[in-house]
């Protein structure tokens, strides 16, 4: 690949998340195997004065990669067939809701279409096993036992804590990238890994060593469980006060996902018990209103939702676009392809 068969990338978002995501390093990175053009845009729908539409589709006409992310317009059919030579769209965040491309109409034409999911799997992740590890020794009701003035160890507190992770059955519910990096970071303690996620293909159990199952059995026969699922009209409320009830004495549930998955009122009610620990980075509603009972619980360790932000999560984000962008025009395999499979989990449909 020469300097003068580069590729053209167009990258069309808002100056917020230009600022936010487009690292010199990773414009160096892209500008040894392509030319690049930012289109500031900072509602898509600004694409109604004529001379603004007729400068993007002359951006677009020309590019032969598309990042777009906040301020995009939609990429539609239309949009599509006037940048005929347009191969790859990527969707810079991560576009949960294919709410910024119509993917069956760039797969309809061969465009090949990733997101960067896959880098919040690092710092969720992380900061799953994290809560996984406070919750087990119930670090949370020690924590306010000392901001309160008493510094001595609560031995009352470890009644129904869980102990130990080596060992332990640990149940996933949802096992995207964040699921599948966790599983690396459980590999060390020699845990027992099931999985409950209706479009993981079957063959990915065997592959990667877990046991693929029910919800009612992640929710009753496992020792840690950790709610992973994205929120989708098929996901809201999904557990209820009977999933609740089916939670054994002495489990460590974890939500890293999404509050509105998890009855917030029933929640409440199966942790008042006390025969259960959570740790909580999400919660219904969002922030937590100040006299919410879940704040109070002493069985509970709750962070606000903050398991993504590391200081540099967004340059991340673009960072791995890049290296897509890379292996697409070098004429490698894309890791991060949006599917059909990927569509139906986000709109809470069956998949094929």
């Amino acid at each position: 690949m020469t300097a003068n068969s580069y590729p053209k990338i167009l990258l069309v978002c808002n100056q917020g998340i230009y600022d936010a995501y487009v690292a010199p390093e990773d414009v160096q990175r892209l500008e040894k195997f392509a030319t690049w053009e930012w289109f500031p845009c900072e509602d898509g729908n600004n694409l109604d004065e004529k001379s603004r539409t007729a400068k993007f589709l002359e951006s677009i006409n020309s590019a032969d990669g598309l990042i777009i992310s906040h301020g995009s317009p939609m990429i539609s059919s239309e949009i599509m067939d006037a940048a005929s030579n347009l191969k790859i769209i990527g969707e810079l965040e991560d576009d949960r809701f294919a709410n910024r491309v119509d993917l069956e109409a760039a797969w309809e034409r061969d465009i090949c279409t990733v997101d960067t999911t896959n880098g919040s799997s690092y710092p969720v992740s992380e900061w799953a096993l994290a809560l996984i590890l406070i919750s087990l020794r119930n670090a949370g009701a020690q924590f306010r036992r000392i901001i309160a003035g008493r510094t001595s160890m609560d031995p009352d507190a470890l009644k129904y804590a869980g102990g130990l992770l080596t060992g332990k059955r640990v149940g996933l519910i949802g096992c995207g990238h964040i699921g599948r990096r966790l599983m690396k970071y459980l590999h060390p303690f020699e845990t027992e890994i099931w999985v409950y996620d209706p479009y993981l293909p079957r063959e990915m159990a065997e592959a990667l060593g877990f046991l693929q199952t029910s919800l009612e059995n992640i929710l009753s026969k496992c020792q840690v469980i950790v709610c992973l699922a994205p929120l989708t009209p098929k996901t809201r409320g999904m557990i209820g006060l009977n999933e609740l009830n089916l939670i054994p004495s002495g489990t460590v549930l974890v939500n890293v996902s999404r509050g509105a998955i998890i009855d917030s009122e029933a929640l409440i009610e199966r942790l008042k018990r006390g025969d259960i620990v959570a740790g909580l980075d999400v919660f219904d509603p969002e922030p937590i209103p100040p006299d919410s009972e879940i704040i109070h619980l002493p069985n509970v360790f709750l962070t606000p939702h903050f398991a993504y932000f590391t200081g540099n999560q967004y340059r991340e984000s673009f960072g791995l676009m890049v290296d897509e962008l890379d292996r697409f025009f070098h004429g490698h395999g894309t890791f991060f392809d949006l599917t059909s499979r990927s569509l139906a989990n986000r709109r809470g449909i069956d998949s094929d």
